[in-house]
């Protein structure tokens, strides 16, 4: 399936759905209300198959995060980037997890760098850092009192 093609499935199923330009693969934002039954739709659609969530990611913008998944198809070959806006003061999210394994790890490792809770996931807590470590050293606002690095 071609990038237009996909777009052209991706935008009627996903009405709400934008697309960011540009880019290897297609990128599409969804709505943070929206992005667990649309996770259910992108895995079992038959013409997607999205059933590899390779990566998994955080980007803080200062004003808000982004939650960026990259999925694959192992059956039909095809990849995409979906997207998703979280409020950086109450940064909460549905985990998906359940649908594909490979985020139970890469939703640990979010929440354990940037603070991001996963609704539901089944072991949220903290991945890289002890326990006892406060703040979430990936965040712009992060005051490490050893490096005194500020973004």
């Amino acid at each position: 399936m071609t990038n237009e093609e996909l777009k052209s499935t991706l935008g009627e199923l996903i009405p709400s759905a934008t697309f960011e330009e540009g880019g290897e693969w297609v990128n599409l934002y969804v709505p943070l209300e929206e992005w667990k039954p649309v996770a259910l739709q992108l895995r079992n659609h038959p013409s997607l198959q999205l059933d590899y969530l390779f990566c998994l990611t955080c980007v803080d913008w200062k004003t808000h995060f982004t939650i960026v998944y990259h999925l694959s198809s192992t059956a039909v070959r095809h990849n995409i980037v979906v997207k998703v806006k979280v409020d950086r003061n109450n940064p909460t999210i549905e985990t998906v997890s359940d649908i594909w394994r490979t985020a139970e790890f890469h939703e640990r490792e979010v929440y354990d760098l940037f603070g991001v809770t996963f609704l539901h996931h089944p072991d949220l807590r903290r991945l890289i850092m002890p326990d006892d470590w406060k703040g979430w050293p990936l965040r712009k606002d992060y005051e490490d009192p050893v490096n005194m690095i500020k973004l």
